[in-house]
């Protein structure tokens, strides 16, 4: 069955974040993701405030940029988030995008060397192993953390590129995806993702989380058209979604035919009412993805 959630996006104010995240709770929905992005909110900070308000829905962060993070500190945040509320915490890691990277100092020369780097260090820790590595950009010394997760957990990555597709499933628990990825996209990216897998010799389930940039309610299909016009991809065919619940539906089955286990519906920045987004994933368009 197709998981599904929303974005609560850090356009939003950071104390816009307890009220949608109570109505996320209330609804059912299933996961409410969140970002780390340059210079707007903390992933662990609101994720951990986020988890502490609610008491079922899962919180995701996607992503936390590796440049900005040493891998200790990383898993100490996650480790801490998932044995206080366990199996509701979704952690994904990325490169970051490289012009920030470079206003605050971390850019590194080879972004793909340190997100590997990066995956294996955190999810060796993650998984209560003592770690020494001396790499190119991560380097521990008999680190192990005293509290690790009771149980399992996935790390996912994002990824867009042949190689960090490639990477993601050779590295990774699951993928994530941004909302510039079209179904044809999700096709290539899980071929990409398994081919990973075959060369690491990896079997277990891999999740594929897929944006999907969604409108809904007065203006949708101008509010929509505007934000894939100012990112660069406004002749990019079968990209986001404007409508009413029967539409958006149809776009997520369309994602997970195409490979994806769980979308994520994205509100375009200027959605008027937040709350009123997240009980329309969760209400309207759920019983119609199960359906």
């Amino acid at each position: 069955m197709t998981g599904l959630g929303a974005v609560f996006r850090p356009q939003l104010a950071p104390e816009r974040l307890r009220a949608v995240a109570r109505v996320a709770d209330e609804v059912g929905l299933e996961e409410l993701w969140l970002w780390e992005d340059c210079f707007r909110e903390g992933g662990i900070s609101t994720a951990a405030a986020a988890l502490a308000w609610t008491e079922r829905v899962r919180v995701g962060v996607g992503l936390l940029p590796v440049p900005l993070r040493n891998v200790a500190v990383t898993a100490m945040e996650a480790a801490t988030l998932h044995r206080m509320f366990p199996g509701r915490a979704v952690l994904g890691v990325g490169h970051g995008v490289q012009d920030w990277m470079g206003q605050v100092g971390a850019r590194a020369e080879s972004p793909l060397t340190l997100l590997r780097e990066h995956l294996v260090a955190l999810r060796a820790l993650l998984g209560g192993e003592r770690v020494t590595t001396k790499g190119r950009y991560v380097r521990l010394d008999d680190v192990a953390l005293d509290w690790p997760p009771e149980q399992a957990v996935e790390v996912l990555a994002g990824a867009t590129g042949p190689r960090s597709l490639r990477l993601a499933g050779e590295a990774a628990d699951g993928t994530v995806l941004t909302a510039n990825t079209p179904p044809d996209g999700v096709r290539r990216a899980r071929r990409l993702i398994d081919e990973g897998r075959a060369a690491a010799g990896r079997s277990e389930a891999h999740r594929v989380v897929v944006y999907l940039l969604t409108a809904t309610g007065p203006g949708a299909d101008e509010r929509l058209r505007d934000e894939l016009v100012a990112e660069g991809v406004g002749d990019v065919p079968d990209l986001g979604v404007a409508g009413d619940a029967e539409a958006v539906a149809g776009a997520v089955r369309r994602l997970a035919e195409a490979g994806a286990d769980t979308v994520i519906l994205q509100p375009t920045g200027d959605e008027p009412d937040p709350e009123g987004f997240v009980r329309f994933a969760a209400e309207q368009v759920r019983p119609l993805v199960v359906a």
